[in-house]
């Protein structure tokens, strides 16, 4: 038997994104088989943080929204920032969400919803960050930024800042099903 700990957060948001850092520099601390952290950071700046927190003990892939999300032709993230990111050897990658995609364009314009629109609320039912930590395994696997079959750490969190963080094994899109969730580190609790 193993006793773990996880952090809760009184609520999701900004309010966490120091402090979840905190913790995922503790959890690296007894993990060292941890090679790879994969956040979701829309504008870099928690990249950045993450890194300037954990050095270059681990490999940090920074997963943006993709071009568009926001507005025709836009990026979240400032080439500015991706270039800063670059010099401290953070990837940035841009790509469709991997519970949304193209489906969400035939939801938005035909109604109803797709079969992933079920997955993505399943994992929210934990929190909006550990679906996003979840989904930016499977877009960074697709891209082939990280490997399948070996644990991972993932960040996420909503809107701006992160509240989430989980160990898991990532697998490609087509194996969905296969995703393993080992450890969740730290949540909002509401």
């Amino acid at each position: 038997m193993t006793r773990k700990f996880i952090t809760y957060f009184d609520k999701e948001g900004n309010d966490y994104t120091d402090e979840l850092i905190m913790a995922i520099k503790d959890k690296l601390e007894i993990s060292p088989n941890i090679k790879r952290i994969l956040i979701a950071s829309a504008t870099g700046e928690s990249a950045l943080k993450l890194y300037d927190a954990v050095g270059e003990d681990v490999e940090i892939i920074n997963v943006t929204h993709h071009m568009g999300f926001s507005g025709a032709n836009e990026s979240d993230i400032s080439q500015e920032m991706i270039e800063q990111l670059e010099c401290v050897g953070i990837k940035t990658y841009f790509g469709s969400h991997a519970f949304s995609g193209a489906a969400r364009g035939v939801t938005n314009k035909y109604g109803g919803y797709s079969p992933l629109d079920v997955v993505a609320d399943t994992f929210r039912m934990f929190s909006h960050g550990i679906k996003v930590g979840a989904e930016i395994s499977i877009m960074a696997a697709d891209a082939g930024l990280i490997p399948v079959g070996e644990e991972i750490m993932a960040v996420g969190g909503r809107a701006h800042g992160v509240d989430s963080a989980v160990i898991l094994t990532p697998v490609n899109a087509k194996n969905l099903f296969d995703l393993k969730i080992h450890e969740i580190i730290a949540m909002p609790r509401d």
